[in-house]
């Protein structure tokens, strides 16, 4: 892939090689405080530098709202990650900054949240943020495992694998996060669903809010810094897939379906989401659609929308729903 598709971010176009000896006593200068002895990682190999120092990506913590009904700046079709939690009016939690800042710690309906979105995995995950009954807080390490983010604790410095909430370098080592039923939809769909709902308003940082600086990469044929095996079934890397626990259903067989029931939940596909990974302006990106996960009651389900690469990385038994 050509540079020019890959980043056009100058904070990710420096150091992207991977150490000429990963191990942890590589990356120890750089966190004292992690407890590198507890891990489950065995390869270090795995753990690359994505360009960014630890927090030069700089996470977000108790951001600001306002009205959905006073919010202009943000395209029909821009995704948004919609947080709905009893006790609280609806929020969307757009791209268009998390792509900049990737987590944002938050307080919803009394529950802790990390709402969380890895670009180069499309990952987009909420989690609880409480961890054995103690608070977390979360910053972007600047660190990659197969391609997804790494994520860490602001208070024992453990690192944790984004795609799956599970704690991977540190005291939290094999601790994982609880992941919210959250979704990814178009801008559109969550004002005329929820007009007195919330929306997160743009953060008081100097960044092109609204611009992809990762264009054409969903058309990519490779994913970036990724080494590893790609996925079976002649399925490209770079396609959506929806996953729910270890199961993967590619987006295409939504899409052409509109709506999918079996192994005990619903999934329905509908036109209107533009990619944040495609053309320059988000809101301009090619429509993928959003999807949503439903149980037998009604209720939605934890999913994610994520690349096959990565879910076969990270879930290299899973079962790929195909038919």
């Amino acid at each position: 892939m050509r540079a020019r598709h890959i980043i056009a971010a100058a904070a990710l176009s420096l150091a992207l090689a991977s150490p000429p000896e990963a191990s942890p006593q590589f990356w120890q200068h750089e966190w004292p405080n992690t407890d590198f002895a507890t891990t489950s990682v065995e390869n270090w190999g795995e753990i690359l530098s994505g360009g960014p120092p630890k927090d030069g990506i700089p996470a977000l913590s108790d951001p600001q709202f306002i009205r959905a009904d006073q919010e202009s700046r943000i395209a029909e079709r821009e995704p948004v990650i919609t947080v709905e939690i009893d006790g609280a009016a609806p929020r969307a939690y757009p791209i268009r900054y998390l792509t900049w800042h990737e987590i944002v710690n938050d307080t919803v309906g009394g529950v802790p949240v990390a709402v969380t979105f890895c670009p180069l995995c499309n990952s987009g995950i909420t989690f609880d943020r409480r961890v054995n009954g103690e608070l977390r807080s979360f910053g972007v390490s600047g660190k990659l495992r197969n391609s997804d983010m790494v994520m860490y604790d602001r208070e024992t410095e453990s690192w944790w694998q984004q795609a799956v909430g599970e704690g991977i370098v540190g005291v939290h080592t094999g601790d994982r996060l609880v992941q919210l039923p959250t979704w990814m939809e178009s801008w559109a769909e969550f004002k005329n669903r929820n007009p007195d709902g919330l929306v997160m308003a743009e953060p008081p940082y100097r960044r092109s809010y609204g611009r992809n600086p990762y264009v054409s990469y969903d058309s990519a044929h490779r994913p970036f810094l990724f080494s590893g095996e790609m996925p079976p079934h002649d399925i490209p890397p770079l396609v959506r897939v929806v996953r729910v626990g270890a199961r993967a259903w590619p987006i295409t067989r939504l899409a052409a379906a509109g709506e999918v029931s079996e192994a005990g939940i619903t999934l329905s596909w509908a036109a209107g989401q533009a990619s944040a990974l495609d053309s320059a302006r988000i809101g301009e990106g090619k429509d993928v659609g959003t999807i949503r996960v439903r149980d037998a009651s009604g209720d939605d389900v934890p999913h994610d929308v994520m690349f096959a690469f990565a879910f076969h990385a990270f879930f290299p038994d899973g079962e790929w729903m195909l038919n």
